[in-house]
């Protein structure tokens, strides 16, 4: 994949960019509304967050451990700072009485059923998130894939919605079976969805370069926890995406999916929030999961 300028690769990950008067980068000119939107989904203090995904089942149906989000996940919600879901399930399953920030899966029309699962459209509107009291939409953008135009004009037009209501918008950079998982390519994705408008930006984290990921992306960035991994492998990728950057995670399938998934969830924040290296965390997970 050609990049277009390789010239001195001056990354600079070292050096933070500033943000006067607002503590997540790349925000500090928004609205009130706004920031006060992503000071709910990211921890002023840390300047992190632990969202919890669990809105596979709009592309997946009941994927192992959210077959009964009631019993799963629900009980997980005063462990997360945020929660990325549907609003179909927000409606039918989180209970209303929850003070937890809701982060709302906005893009759809695809599913496992068929080859290419890039062929989305906006699937909500805005006034919707607004009436559900949503803290941000997030919307998937195949950069490089058959219906990348179409992608990214989803995502524009959120955007415009989204600063008329002050509702951030999570770009997130989704990948395709035949794309290849590495900075370069990310580097590109994360940049193309930040310029483009989106408030923040969700990717995968790679083990070569993601630093530069992070620094040449203006906006944050929260880690995609991906296929299950290992608990030490999960916490460890955690823990290396937020020390090379990133702006927390954003993990479904390595939290619900372990066999201790409160368990977990504690780890994974001890790991963002606290600084917990992986084994310290990994001694933490099987603590509390053998006195749960």
């Amino acid at each position: 994949m050609p990049e277009a300028d390789k010239e001195g690769e001056r990354y600079q990950a070292g050096t933070p960019q500033a943000a006067p008067g607002f503590f997540l980068k790349g925000s500090h000119q928004f609205d009130w509304g706004l920031k006060n939107r992503l000071a709910r989904t990211f921890n002023p203090q840390s300047g992190r967050t632990v969202m919890l995904a669990v809105d596979h089942g709009y592309i997946t149906g009941p994927t192992a451990g959210l077959e009964r989000i009631d019993l799963s996940i629900v009980p997980l919600l005063p462990s997360c700072d945020a929660l990325f879901c549907t609003r179909g399930i927000l409606r039918s399953v989180i209970p209303a009485e929850s003070q937890k920030p809701m982060v709302l899966r906005a893009s759809g029309g695809a599913n496992i059923l068929r080859e290419d699962m890039s062929d989305e459209e906006i699937a909500m509107d805005m006034e919707d998130a607004v009436r559900l009291n949503a803290c941000g939409v997030g919307i998937q953008v195949y950069i490089g894939g058959e219906f990348e135009t179409r992608n990214v004009h989803n995502m524009t037009r959120l955007v415009d919605q989204g600063l008329r209501v002050g509702m951030p918008v999570m770009g997130i950079t989704a990948v395709g079976k035949n794309m290849k998982r590495d900075a370069q390519y990310f580097r590109l994705s994360c940049r193309i969805l930040a310029e483009l408008g989106a408030t923040y930006v969700k990717t995968y984290f790679v083990e070569d370069g993601f630093e530069t990921v992070t620094s040449s992306c203006p906006v944050p960035i929260v880690m995609a926890g991906g296929k299950k991994l290992p608990e030490l492998e999960a916490l460890t990728m955690a823990y290396n995406a937020v020390q090379q950057g990133a702006a927390g995670v954003d993990m479904g399938r390595n939290i619900f999916q372990s066999d201790a998934p409160k368990a977990m969830i504690a780890a994974v924040n001890a790991v963002v929030h606290q600084g917990l290296k992986p084994n310290e965390a990994h001694h933490l997970f099987r603590s509390l999961k053998t006195n749960k």
